[in-house]
C-alpha cells in the first residue's frame, strides 16, 4: 500500500516549529543548526512520501544561501555595518506569525474545537485539556523513535512482513479497548525499524481518513493517539 500525503503547513511553519521547539532566539537564529534540521525534516518527508511543495525547496535554497553568506569573512573596513543575511528571513517569520495570530483570533468556536478540546476526568472539577499535534510534531517523534531503536534490533532477521493495512487494523482494534495510546509506546513496542515505519505510515493514513487524532497535553509534549469520535463527543 503506497500512501501519498499532503500537508497544509508550509516552510515558514516548519521554521517556526524548529525555532520554538529548541527555544531559539528568533532575532539571532543559529542558521547552520536550523538548516541541518530543516533538511533532515525534508529527507524524512520524502522517505514517508509526503507531498513536498516547491516552496519547501525554495526555502531550503534560501537557508543554504544565508548560511553561505554568514560563513564569508566580514568586511572590517566598511564604514557602515553590513546587513545581517538573516534579517529578511526574520521579518518574514514575524509577519507570518502576526498573520497566523490574526487568523486564529478570527476563527469560529466550532473551528477552535477542532484544535482544542476537553475531556472530563473522574473528578468533575478536574478537566484535561489537549492540543492537536502538527505533522511536524509527528515527524519529530518518528525521527526520535528511529534513533532510539537498539542496534541489535537492526541485525535481527525480521520474519514477519508488516503492512500498512495490517497496522491500521491493529491500531483501530487497540483503540477499541483503550481511550488513547501514547505514540512513544507504539514505537517502543515495535520489534524492527520496518515496523516503526509501517506503524507511523498507518497513523498518518488514519489521521488523513479522520479516524484518529494526534494530541498533546502541552506544546511539544508527548503525543497521544485517540479515536476522533472519542475526543470530540466529550463536549
Amino acid at each position: 500500500m503506497k500512501i501519498r500525503l499532503d500537508i497544509f503547513e508550509g516552510p515558514l511553519d516548519l521554521l517556526i516549529y524548529l525555532i520554538k521547539k529548541d527555544h531559539l532566539n528568533i532575532y539571532d537564529i543559529p542558521i547552520a543548526k536550523v538548516v541541518n534540521q530543516y533538511l533532515q525534516f525534508l529527507e524524512l518527508m520524502k522517505l514517508l512520501d509526503i507531498n513536498i511543495a516547491s516552496e519547501y525547496l525554495v526555502m531550503a535554497a534560501n537557508l543554504i544561501s544565508i548560511k553561505s553568506k554568514m560563513l564569508l569573512p566580514q568586511q572590517q573596513q566598511a564604514e557602515e555595518p553590513e546587513e545581517d543575511p538573516r534579517e529578511e528571513l526574520v521579518k518574514k517569520i514575524l509577519e507570518y506569525e502576526k498573520f497566523k495570530g490574526a487568523a486564529d483570533f478570527l476563527r469560529t468556536k466550532e473551528v477552535e474545537r477542532n484544535k482544542y478540546f476537553k475531556r472530563p476526568s473522574s473528578d468533575s472539577n478536574n478537566v484535561e485539556v489537549y492540543i492537536e499535534a502538527s505533522i511536524f510534531d509527528l515527524i519529530s517523534a518518528f525521527k526520535s523513535a528511529l534513533k532510539e531503536v537498539p542496534k541489535e534490533i537492526f541485525f535481527e532477521v525480521v520474519r514477519e512482513e508488516f503492512t500498512v493495512e495490517d497496522k491500521i487494523h491493529d491500531l483501530l482494534h487497540l483503540l477499541l479497548s483503550k481511550e488513547k495510546v501514547a505514540l512513544d509506546a507504539l514505537f517502543s513496542s515495535a520489534k524492527s525499524k520496518l515496523e516503526i515505519v509501517v506503524t507511523f505510515l498507518a497513523i498518518l493514513e488514519l489521521i488523513k481518513l479522520k479516524e484518529v487524532v494526534a494530541v498533546q497535553e502541552e506544546l511539544f509534549g508527548p503525543i497521544l493517539i485517540a479515536r476522533k469520535e472519542e475526543v470530540y463527543t466529550s463536549f
